[in-house]
């Protein structure tokens, strides 16, 4: 534990949580002087400091070290004045009385209170996941913290067949990182389409091709039924009864936020944390990142928590700031793979589409327009600013998109492809 004590003549501001929402929002609070208005004290479960979860696959395969990804060290708090107390975890919160209650027994005052507690691996129901006492099975892991890429490592090394259960983001990062470790590496996927969420049927044909050639066997249309192994993994038993041979199984098939201390102190939960535009659940209290609900909708990106951190700074530093919600986009770069998604990859009827396609090249563009404006968007290989620019301005027109992203030079001995339009449903 790392605590530092802060000044009583201050409000006492309290943060649960520090990932990378609640890291973020002490930070963007000490770029606007909270940290002279507040005596600000941050809860963290895990030890140490905060850092890029986004970079855990990297710590995985090696290609980085826990304290490179480390984004604010104990020094960091300690030199701004802010009290930083890890691996403690807050077992309850009193609306009433303003106190929240540690593991450890302590009980601590606030005036303000921002719930930043994330979320953590959603574990579907599959039989076989628990052995006889009731513990996950030898060999069965997640992937979200430090500890996880630790113990799935050391695993790894003794492992022949590992596989990873969902084909998604987190499916994907994991499966890249468990290469390194000799394994013989099966991405398992019970949708016919590899980031299902962002990626349409071309993309995710390329993209599993990508995958493929990085040694990764592909299986796509599995749903896992059973985990066969009596004291540890066996294999893994599909719903059509096939097996596939493993002796560990990295499960990444989405999150599910931390609610179960708001609901248990009676704050209004739906899926996550409901909040209004200030972020405010009610007076005193706030949420940010993936435990928070915004206008019926969750977020399980970067971008969202970062945009909440910086308005919920703003809000409590005395500047009125609205939160109207983050134009949401995926960016993927696994061993030279590039690939961007934003809005939908499902086209409606009454939507027009512009495609451009190099095969030979690996190049693939598609925009999605509806109503005159951009709906979703996907581009392979594409360059950077072609992206930036349609995820700045995302409700352009059809004749300002086509400028924007499918600008290609002509280049001597080379034939141009034009982009396709063509009108879906009609």
């Amino acid at each position: 534990m790392i605590f530092i004590q802060v000044s009583m003549h201050k409000p006492q501001l309290l943060v649960i949580g520090n990932g990378m929402a609640g890291s973020r929002f002490v930070a963007e609070l000490c770029a606007r002087g909270g940290a002279e208005k507040y005596a600000i004290t941050v809860f963290g479960e895990e030890r140490g400091g905060a850092y890029n979860r986004i970079l855990l696959s990297d710590v995985l395969n090696g290609s980085k070290t826990a304290q490179s990804i480390e984004t604010h060290s104990p020094d960091w708090y300690a030199a701004r004045g802010i009290g930083l107390v890890s691996g403690a975890k807050i077992v309850r919160v009193n609306p009433q009385t303003r106190e929240v209650e540690t593991d450890r027994g302590e009980t601590h005052f606030y005036d303000e209170l921002v719930f930043a507690t994330g979320s953590r691996a959603a574990i579907p129901p599959i039989a076989g996941l628990h052995d006889a006492d009731g513990a996950r099975k030898s060999g069965v892991f997640v992937m979200r913290t430090l500890e996880d890429c630790e113990r799935i490592a050391s695993f790894a090394t003794k492992a022949r067949r590992a596989a990873v259960l969902g084909g998604g983001l987190l499916g994907l990062e994991a499966a890249r990182g468990l290469v390194q470790h000799g394994a013989k590496v099966h991405l398992v996927h019970r949708s016919a389409v590899l980031m299902s969420a962002q990626l349409d049927q071309i993309a995710s044909q390329m993209l599993q091709r990508d995958v493929e050639k990085m040694g990764i066997t592909v299986h796509l249309g599995k749903n896992t039924r059973e985990i066969v192994g009596q004291n540890g993994v066996e294999a893994l038993r599909f719903s059509d009864e096939t097996l596939l041979p493993c002796d560990m199984i990295v499960i990444a098939t989405g999150i599910s936020p931390n609610v179960e201390l708001a609901r248990e102190a009676g704050l209004p939960v739906e899926t996550a944390i409901l909040v209004d535009d200030e972020l405010r659940v009610q007076e005193g209290i706030w949420a940010i990142g993936e435990c928070a609900q915004h206008r019926g909708q969750t977020y399980g990106l970067v971008a969202p928590a970062w945009d909440q951190a910086r308005v919920l700074a703003q809000n409590l530093c005395g500047q009125s700031a609205k939160y109207e919600g983050t134009k949401t986009a995926t960016k993927l770069k696994v061993m030279g793979v590039e690939l961007s998604a934003m809005g939908t990859p499902v086209e409606q009827d009454g939507d027009e589409v512009i495609e451009y396609r190099e095969a030979r090249r690996g190049k693939y563009k598609k925009i999605i327009i509806r109503d005159g404006k951009i709906a979703g968007a996907i581009l392979r290989h594409a360059k950077k600013r072609q992206f930036a620019g349609l995820f700045r301005a995302p409700n352009a027109v059809a004749a300002r998109t086509r400028n924007a992203a499918f600008q290609h030079r002509k280049k001597r001995g080379r034939r141009r492809q034009k982009p396709a339009r063509r009108r879906n449903g009609v």
